[in-house]
């Protein structure tokens, strides 16, 4: 039997990313343990609902050891549980706990699956293979290629070896075979996929967009070139399409600032092309728009890490290119591994108008940058736009008092209150005129005006020709 254990707070307990309730023994219970050993470990108690109660479990002599043989029998590579025994209040609770298995990844009959917040979600094919490379340290960008090292642009090596030298991180005094070699960019002979895409014709490309509108596109440029030469062509598309703002601090030299700061942009791209998933073809695509930019990239995160990890500043990063990452690292390119997002956080806390959005949509990782001020500058437009038409309404209305007004004030009907309205804002008009204007007869607008007279809030005053009119309103005089 299990040795007992000392008690756990189980009340406080609640489903997670490392915690699992079942109500007995079964194969859900093993596959909680090979989900668990997939991601960061995790502990599966038997005798509790789903909501948390305790409904206790079965312990006899022989039930240890049948769990663990069945749990060894499922599993590939087989794995063994710590298992305790706990007694609450009279009934029994058996707890399975496993580590991060150090060979990845762990089967149940012939399935993988791994731990999403509080629930086992099977793995796809390519995060089988990305789980291998990761415990066995490989990565997917050291595979070599069959293509042969002629096809490395020859000036791209030199200058990727003397852009090593300057930055002083490794001092590379072989001749540059060698050098390939240490890196691992060259294996028995043959380029690796991280050499063809800094100095070759790698197939790969970075898309990018300036859009006015979600569907209309006014300039847009597609990039293939080896990964050494396509980082500065991107930067320099994109720095054409984002706004730059100049200032005079006092000295000779103004100050230049950009829309969104250069250094984050940068760190992006570099965050797309080492961290994209290259075994899927997809182009990285960068659309630009008036006030946001965004970053997709194929693949998702990469290892046991989540949107809410890359959000905090002690997250541990996992490298799926570790080859391009270090390479990029030597030349001075990434500051530290495993740092991009805690350093892009500390840029725009310094630039302040751009905030920072991050998700995943599917197969794809996404960036956004969202610049606050031409945001904000838009609303405010919006709203003036909006007071404007809301000030010219009520001017409208001042000057040209509603007919619905006239009616129930004086109880007129809507010809009557409309010849008023006619006669207020020519006070020579013809009843000819009159008569196109409201769209009845000259005899109708002379019974009508027969009858505002009655009512005492019209007078003539002269003769038909060379006179005017006279509407009184609130014993006041209009004329």
């Amino acid at each position: 039997m299990a040795k007992k254990d000392r008690p756990m707070d189980f009340k406080k307990l609640k489903e997670s990313r490392h915690i699992e309730f079942k109500s007995s023994f079964g194969k859900e219970v093993i596959i909680s343990l090979s989900a668990f050993a997939n991601t960061e470990g995790g502990k599966v108690i038997v005798g509790m609902d789903n909501n948390g109660k305790i409904v206790g479990t079965q312990v006899h002599k022989e039930t240890e050891q049948r769990c663990i043989n069945e749990i060894k029998q499922s599993t590939y590579p087989q794995i063994m549980p710590r298992v305790t025994v706990h007694e609450i209040k009279g009934k029994t609770l058996l707890v399975f706990e496993i580590s991060e298995y150090p060979v990845k990844p762990v089967s149940y009959k012939n399935r993988y699956y791994k731990r999403v917040k509080n629930s086992n979600h099977m793995l796809s094919l390519d995060e089988i293979v990305n789980l291998q490379q990761e415990s066995l340290n490989i990565s997917f960008d050291a595979y070599p290629l069959k293509e042969n090292l002629e096809t490395l642009d020859t000036k791209l090596l030199e200058k990727f070896i003397e852009k090593i030298n300057s930055r002083g991180r490794i001092r590379l005094q072989d001749d540059l075979l060698t050098n390939l070699n240490k890196m691992k960019l060259i294996q028995s002979g043959k380029p690796t996929l991280a050499a063809m895409l800094l100095f070759g014709n790698h197939g790969y490309s970075i898309h990018i967009g300036r859009f006015k509108a979600k569907d209309t596109i006014i300039d847009d440029l597609l990039i293939k070139e080896p990964l050494m030469t396509a980082l500065d062509e991107a930067m320099v598309f994109i720095k054409k399409h984002i706004n730059l703002s100049y200032a005079f601090d006092g000295s000779l030299e103004r100050k230049e600032t950009w829309q969104y700061p250069i250094e984050v942009l940068r760190e992006l791209l570099l965050n797309a092309v080492v961290h994209r998933d290259y075994k899927h073809t997809t182009d990285i695509v960068i659309k630009i728009f008036d006030d946001h930019i965004v970053f997709v990239n194929p693949g998702t995160i990469y290892g046991n890490l989540t949107i809410e990890d890359l959000n905090r500043d002690d997250y541990v990063s996992s490298i799926r290119n570790k080859l391009l990452a270090e390479a990029f690292y030597l030349m001075g390119d990434i500051e530290r591994y495993g740092t991009g997002f805690i350093r892009i956080r500390e840029l725009l806390g310094k630039h302040k108008n751009t905030t920072c959005k991050i998700d995943e949509i599917g197969d794809f990782f996404r960036i956004q940058l969202l610049h606050t001020i031409v945001n904000d500058l838009k609303k405010n437009t919006n709203d003036l736009e909006n007071d404007l038409k809301t000030v010219s309404n009520d001017l409208e209305n001042d000057l040209k008092p509603g007919k619905s007004d006239l009616e129930k004030k004086y109880g007129l009907t809507a010809n009557q209150a409309k010849i008023l309205s006619e006669i207020m804002q020519d006070n020579n008009i013809t009843q000819q005129k009159l008569s196109e204007l409201v769209g009845i007869t000259t005899k109708n607008i002379r019974n009508n005006i027969k009858k505002l007279k009655e009512k005492d809030l019209l007078q003539r005053i002269g003769p038909d020709k060379g006179g005017h009119w006279r509407v009184f309103l609130h014993s006041n005089k209009i004329h």
